[in-house]
């Protein structure tokens, strides 16, 4: 009787940014602080983390919301050109997260597929990506190359295309619930990390199938997923 066999394919990686490969969270969060007291909003800067990962647009209206203020479409352009200006001046302060390096480095190693997907425009995560050392072959997919951002699931429907794997084979590792909400929608695999400064059980409400500590944390526990890595030694 014949019998069929199959050929084992480990999960495509897809990585949000900041938060989840570099520590960044609190630039943006200080940065944003910056951009909307300069148009004449204080928030705290709680409110202000807790919608970092969103899109641009879907942050102001939730922020805008929480305010009263009233803002026209070029106090909005206006906002977000003076987040970029702010964000670029602190972003010296921003250093990748434990493990981020040999995390990619490991994948690309062992031969698993993996792209980056983050909500920011590429005019701000040109010199991020350069720190953590990006090869010029990992797929980028940012804010500027899809119609919408986290939680809508274009950005990782988009790196899953570019890699040329399925989004139902991939696994989306984010640190924020928008993050997961967007893995979610895309019907990829959820995993988490506290990197960000949300809560392993704010997370595993969002759909994380597992919460680690940071990319390190990941990649000591990659089997756990389904990946196998010979010879590694973290």
């Amino acid at each position: 009787m014949a019998t069929s066999s199959s050929v084992y394919s480990p999960p495509a990686f897809l990585f949000d940014l900041d938060g989840t490969l570099v520590d960044s969270v609190y630039q943006h969060v200080l940065a944003w602080r910056e951009a909307l007291e300069d148009t004449g909003m204080e928030l705290s800067v709680w409110r202000i983390h807790r919608r970092i990962g969103m899109s641009g647009g879907l942050f102001l209206n939730a922020l805008l919301r929480e305010t009263g203020a009233q803002l026209t479409g070029a106090d909005i352009e206006r906002l977000q050109s003076l987040h970029a200006e702010a964000y670029k001046r602190i972003s010296p302060q921003v250093r990748p997260l434990p493990g981020a390096r040999e995390l990619l480095d490991a994948l690309a190693g062992a031969g698993v597929p993996h792209a980056i997907a983050t909500s920011g425009r590429m005019d701000t995560a040109r010199t991020i990506l350069d720190l953590l050392g990006v090869r010029p072959d990992l797929p980028v997919i940012t804010r500027d190359l899809v119609r919408y951002a986290k939680p809508d699931p274009d950005l990782f429907l988009a790196a899953a295309d570019r890699l040329g794997v399925s989004i139902h084979n991939c696994v989306v590792v984010g640190d924020s619930v928008w993050d997961l909400l967007a893995a979610q929608r895309a019907r990829a695999l959820p995993v988490g990390l506290l990197s960000g400064g949300y809560g392993q059980e704010e997370l595993e409400r969002a759909g994380a199938y597992r919460v680690y500590e940071d990319p390190r944390d990941l990649l000591n526990h990659l089997d756990e997923i389904g990946v196998r890595i010979s010879n590694w030694t973290a």
